[in-house]
């Protein structure tokens, strides 16, 4: 297991990706437990792409329950369709959302999130958490984030 990150200062998006998808893959590798791996994952992402908030929502009970995340305090529950987390659960999607207040019932956690990207995390074919992340500027997200951040949330162990 590495715990060291190694942080790229390339300005290239994909090419920081590059350098961090093995690196989160060897911090998960051979860990077990869900929510390790989900913190992990977080603050590795939170450490590369100085985000304003990074974090997953794991389905319980029929919601979205806040889970380990990086960034200041959340919204804890968030219901099927609302929101843009509740809107990704919903339709089984990645949702880029380069203006948040443009997006029709947008829950506001924070009044600096100002774009924001929600990844589905799958098992089973089954929608089973969402990976969220905001940023402070508009329109901050794009299909390489969408195509990488897809990668990295099937790194997470979600099959135990």
């Amino acid at each position: 297991m590495a715990e060291d990150l190694k942080i790229t200062t390339s300005t290239n998006k994909a090419e920081q990706y590059q350098s961090l998808l093995p690196q989160i893959e060897a911090l998960v590798y051979g860990e077990p437990d869900l929510v390790a791996n989900l913190a992990n994952i977080c603050a590795a992402l939170k450490e590369q792409f100085k985000w304003f908030w990074v974090g997953f929502y794991l389905i319980k009970d029929g919601e979205l329950v806040l889970g380990p995340f990086q960034g200041p305090v959340a919204c804890t529950r968030i219901g099927l369709g609302k929101g843009v987390c509740g809107a990704a659960w919903e339709r089984a999607e990645t949702l880029i959302v380069p203006d948040v207040e443009a997006f029709p019932g947008h829950i506001a956690c924070s009044s600096l999130s100002q774009s924001e990207i929600v990844v589905p995390v799958f098992n089973d074919g089954k929608v089973v958490a969402v990976l969220d992340v905001d940023g402070e500027v508009l329109d901050q997200f794009d299909e390489i984030d969408a195509q990488y951040l897809e990668e990295i949330v099937k790194l997470a162990n979600f099959d135990e």
